[in-house]
């Protein structure tokens, strides 16, 4: 049978009942303990293992004196820490097992304030028989701040979790920019179409850039301003004409009339309409 309850003491005074109850569960009063009532071997047991070593029972010690860690009253203090070791050695004896070095240690350390210490040279001072311990003190709270700080800090699965989103990277298409070398090799193949069609007849003929840009434009709109790129030349027109043309779809693209695109490396060059001339 386990029992569960809130425990309170009989506030009745001596006298007022014939038979005082032991107690008084849940406001009813208990005259005798159970039978069946099983109470386990350590439950009575002080958490011994409160302490994460002997260096925090001695700053626990220190800090509950309120006195100055520099400054240790080693003689109340070993007392007290020899109280809580034996303890410790009657429940468990391989836990204590490294607070009885330190009681060892604080053992040496009273005797030795207890003896007389030898003269210093001049100008030096003796040495104090608790530098070590206060050294030893002075940094393990500093690491223990240091840990609880961290430990304040967020942590997953602890103070938030992961969440994953799946972010579709192909929503937007980046086509490759149009080299000078791609466009080199396009004019070159033109050049190559235009000499296949050459015809020797020598005349004198004006050829005007800016005509040029017109038709490009003009063509771009017809074909809804979208137009490959050798599609926009005709071969059967001559080098001089094909020069001229080429000429004007550069300043066009100069002057951001135009733009130049590809759908993947090495692929044909296309060209368009820049935004906000395609209704011009």
């Amino acid at each position: 049978m386990s029992v569960c309850a809130i425990v309170e003491a009989d506030a009745a005074a001596p006298g007022d009942d014939p038979v005082s109850p032991l107690a008084r569960v849940y406001g009813e009063p208990l005259a005798q303990l159970p039978h069946d009532l099983y109470i386990p071997p350590d439950a009575m047991a002080v958490m011994l293992d409160a302490f994460e070593g002997p260096l925090d029972l001695l700053l626990y010690l220190i800090r509950r004196a309120n006195v100055n860690v520099l400054d240790i009253p080693m003689a109340p203090l070993t007392e007290q820490y020899l109280t809580y070791v034996e303890a410790m050695r009657s429940q468990n004896l391989e836990l204590a097992a490294d607070y009885l070095v330190m009681a060892a240690m604080l053992i040496e350390i009273k005797s030795r304030m207890l003896l007389p210490r030898p003269k210093a040279p001049a100008g030096d001072e003796a040495e104090d028989p608790r530098a070590e311990l206060v050294r030893r003190l002075i940094e393990y709270e500093q690491m223990k701040r240091a840990a609880y700080g961290l430990n304040e800090l967020p942590q997953a699965e602890r103070d938030f979790d992961w969440v994953e989103v799946w972010v579709e990277k192909a929503l937007l298409r980046r086509l490759p920019e149009v080299s000078a070398q791609d466009l080199q090799n396009a004019w070159r193949g033109i050049l190559r179409q235009a000499k296949l069609h050459t015809r020797h007849l020598v005349q004198r003929e004006e050829l005007s850039v800016r005509e040029h840009m017109g038709i490009i434009l003009r063509r771009l709109r017809a074909a809804g301003g979208f137009v490959e790129f050798v599609d926009l030349f005709d071969p059967r027109l001559g080098a001089p004409v094909l020069v001229v043309h080429f000429l004007a779809l550069l300043e066009l693209a100069r002057e951001h009339l135009l733009e130049m695109t590809q759908v993947e490396a090495f692929a044909p060059i296309y060209l368009r309409l820049a935004d906000g001339h395609g209704d011009s």
